[in-house]
Parts: structure tokens; sequence; C-alpha cells
């Protein structure tokens, strides 16, 4: 699991039937780094599921590969990423907190 940072949205002409009632979010994965505010600490952007609603800015944590699949067995869904929680805050061990 990734902590990351929604910073867009995808729309969709159509998708997936199983995919209906939730939308995808463009993310950047942070590092240490990245939560601690320093650019060079943001990874690559990547599309996420997000059931639970994360807005532009939000921080959530980030399922990927076959445990972002697994919350939904057995009807398995066509996905590389889970938006699995939003996050209030990040308390991060000689930071003074996030």
């Amino acid at each position: 699991m990734r902590i990351a940072q929604v910073i867009g949205k995808v729309t969709l002409l159509r998708g997936h039937p199983s995919l209906r009632g939730a939308s995808f979010k463009v993310v950047v994965p942070l590092t240490r780094e990245g939560i601690l505010g320093d650019e060079a600490g943001r990874s690559e952007p990547l599309v996420m599921f997000d059931s639970l609603g994360a807005g532009e800015g939000s921080i959530v944590a980030l399922s990927e590969s076959a445990e972002a699949a697994n919350p939904f067995h057995p009807d398995t869904k066509p996905i590389d990423a889970y938006n699995a929680a939003i996050l209030d805050s990040i308390d991060l061990p000689g930071s003074g907190g996030s």
C-alpha cells in the first residue's frame, strides 16, 4: 500500500458494468519526502478506482495490483489501483506531523 495525492479525475464515456457507482481519479504516489512537501518525492501519475469519493488534493491510501481487486472478491473487477482510505493526517517520526 502506498500514500498518494489526488490531482485530477478521469471521465469515461463507457465503462465495465461492474464499475458503476464509482469514479476514477488521477493520483501521484508520494514518498516520505513527497508527504513532507518536497516536489522530488512525487512519482509518476496513475489512475485509481475510487468508491470513497476522494476530492482533488485529498491524500489517500492506495492499494495496487492483485490487492486492488481483493475487496471485491468474488466479484473481481478489472482494476489495478484502488482507494483503500482517505487519510485525515499523517504523523511521520521526526517530522512534527503533516
